[in-house]
């Protein structure tokens, strides 16, 4: 059965913390890691300050070999970080022990949910944060339930579950569709930007929720 562990830690204590919280103040967002070989490559949604203090801060950190901007829907900016191989040694140990992150957020103290597969693998990665002197404030362990999966809201916002209804009520989602990106947009009167972020941010929702599922059962 699956483990969810919640847990907040300073920005001082990972170097992916620190060097965001140097980047102009922005409100932080982890959407993902992906594993690149010996390397991670966060993707980051920012907000609330100067980008280009942000882009100038992370560029010029130690350890980073690349910062890509890849979208800007409103005031929020997605962004993918290239790290040099074992630099980052919180997110380092969540990849070793094929953790999920649920929820990952701040700027000087931050926020994890993460999912393990198991008992041994949140033990793995508690003995690995000691090992590298990670002092993490646990807030919560628990098993992901089938109850509780029920009992969970899928947290959408008004604009994604409006977004998602509408796709599915049109067809964007058969094989093939019916409708495109550019009449969803239309007929909600929005950028196909938008709407975009509102389908990709909704259903990755959902599907957490769907593979949490499967996991508790």
């Amino acid at each position: 059965m699956s483990i969810v562990a919640e847990f907040t830690i300073d920005a001082e204590q990972f170097l992916l913390g620190r060097v965001l919280r140097a980047g102009g103040g922005m409100n932080v967002e982890i959407e993902r890691v992906v594993p690149a070989s010996k390397r991670v490559m966060p993707y980051v949604w920012v907000s609330g300050g100067d980008r280009t203090t942000f882009e100038n801060a992370v560029r010029g950190s130690n350890g980073v070999r690349e910062l890509l901007h890849l979208d800007t829907i409103g005031e929020r900016s997605l962004y993918r970080i290239d790290w040099d191989e074992t630099v980052e040694s919180l997110i380092y140990g969540m990849v070793e022990t094929n953790a999920t992150i649920l929820e990952a957020h701040g700027r000087d103290n931050w926020l994890f949910r993460i999912r393990f597969n198991d008992h041994e693998s949140l033990s793995t990665f508690s003995d690995y944060c000691q090992r590298h002197e990670i002092r993490l404030n646990v807030r919560r362990v628990h098993n992901l339930t089938a109850e509780e999966l029920n009992d969970r809201p899928l947290d959408l916002t008004d604009e994604q579950r409006e977004a998602i209804e509408l796709a599915l009520e049109r067809g964007y989602f058969e094989v093939p569709r019916r409708a495109t990106l550019s009449d969803l947009a239309a007929e909600l009167g929005v950028s196909q930007q938008a709407i975009s972020e509102r389908l990709r941010r909704g259903t990755n929702k959902v599907m957490r929720a769907l593979v949490e599922g499967t996991f508790g059962s």
